[in-house]
């Protein structure tokens, strides 16, 4: 069971952030994620209503099109789910997303390569301070967000919850 409220509170409060700033409103809780590559945008939803909206995601090198290979810096396309929480991340707090599905490892296995894995929603790299972000596109295929908006995310976001990445 993970308690998303206090965790997050916690690690805003070491990390200097405002609490306030990083706890849900009573009752809202998400029950889907919407993700825009092209628009560099995130929508988190309630009963069919969007409550949330972050701008300016960050993705892979290579953040056209669909992942394929571990290693080809692209941020997978689809509907997964944000199977797990990891609040001991190389980055601040990171969402788990179920990359690879079925049809991913069948092909890459198909073309004798690996899918890849290890795709996450997650902060910025752990000492950087609390309101900066790295520039530009960084990451090996995840999204990433600021430490703030991650947080409020994670406040939000159940185990279990479907994540649907439009290109």
């Amino acid at each position: 069971m993970r308690f998303l409220a206090p965790l997050s509170l916690l690690l805003a409060v070491l990390a200097g952030a405002p609490a306030s700033a990083q706890q849900a409103r009573a009752g809202e809780k998400a029950d889907l994620v919407v993700v825009d590559k092209s628009e560099r945008t995130l929508w988190v939803y309630q009963d069919g209503k969007a409550i949330r909206t972050y701008r300016g995601l960050q993705f892979g090198d290579a953040p056209q099109g669909h992942k394929r290979f571990q290693g080809d810096e692209k941020t997978p396309e689809g509907r997964y789910t944000l199977d797990y929480a990891n609040p001991q991340s190389s980055y601040y707090l990171s969402l788990h997303v179920s990359y690879p599905n079925a049809q991913d490892r069948a092909y890459a296995r198909a073309r004798g390569r690996s899918p890849g894995g290890d795709i996450f929603l997650h902060g910025q790299p752990n000492g950087m301070p609390f309101d900066e972000r790295v520039e530009g596109d960084w990451t090996d295929g995840c999204i990433a967000l600021s430490n703030r908006e991650i947080a409020e995310i994670w406040s939000l976001v159940p185990d279990g919850t479907p994540i649907h990445i439009r290109p």
